[in-house]
């Protein structure tokens, strides 16, 4: 039986319209003086914190506290604004999803599994209604690596429930490999989604538990009963 939920959110629970990946390429603009740090940079499952090191190191800049701090602020400061006027929307059955997973007989929590900064996530999800649902999870300032941020959420989802946790009582949600990957790092189920960058054809080959084109193929009883 599944105890706890965790939610990837960029590709997963919403599409933001491209309005995170903008509000980084502007924050390194303003605070680095540079455009072309973000050039060539994947963006699609990677931690805020890794994306960070990767575009300083382009332009040659050390990642110093004070730099992670100074572009964290303009960062989330920029996407407040972006998110109010770039179309964005929630993923196909996630509201459904997130219902019927609060009916099961044995209703599993719920906690966020994201690369985002914390500030991020919350801004992202409170412009589209969905923050509230979520008490705890692991973060893009927790740490650089997903599977460790994986393994924080894991531990904050136990504390909650107040119970030691088996990696098969943990369902991760992801649209993307590494979404898979960090799940596999906490010995969880994973179930995969076709909603963001990453097609059903490229999710294939890294052998999600399940993998479907949205959550409104398939419920959370069907999963975690």
């Amino acid at each position: 039986m599944i105890r706890l939920v965790l939610f990837d959110i960029d590709g997963t629970l919403i599409r933001s319209g491209g309005a995170g990946v903008r509000a980084f390429k502007e924050a390194f603009a303003s605070v680095f003086n540079s455009t072309q740090a973000t050039e060539g940079v994947s963006f699609s499952g990677r931690t805020d914190h890794a994306l960070l090191r990767e575009c300083l190191t382009h332009i040659d800049t050390v990642m110093t506290t004070e730099n992670v701090t100074r572009f964290f602020d303009a960062y989330t400061t920029l996407l407040q604004e972006l998110l109010e006027v770039v179309p964005g929307e929630i993923c196909p059955g996630v509201e459904d999803w997130i219902s019927s997973l609060k009916t099961l007989p044995h209703q599993p929590e719920i906690g966020l599994l994201t690369g985002n900064v914390r500030r991020g996530a919350e801004l992202k999800l409170t412009r589209y209604g969905l923050w509230q649902h979520f008490y705890f999870g692991g973060y893009g300032d927790d740490h650089e690596d997903r599977n460790r941020i994986a393994a924080t959420a894991f531990d904050r989802g136990a504390k909650h429930l107040n119970t030691v946790l088996r990696g098969d009582e943990v369902l991760v949600i992801g649209d993307t490999p590494h979404d898979i990957t960090c799940g596999r790092a906490i010995q969880a189920k994973v179930l995969a989604v076709a909603t963001g960058a990453h097609s059903m054809e490229e999710l294939t080959p890294h052998r999600a538990d399940w993998l479907v084109h949205d959550l409104l193929r398939i419920s959370p009883a069907e999963i975690c009963l």
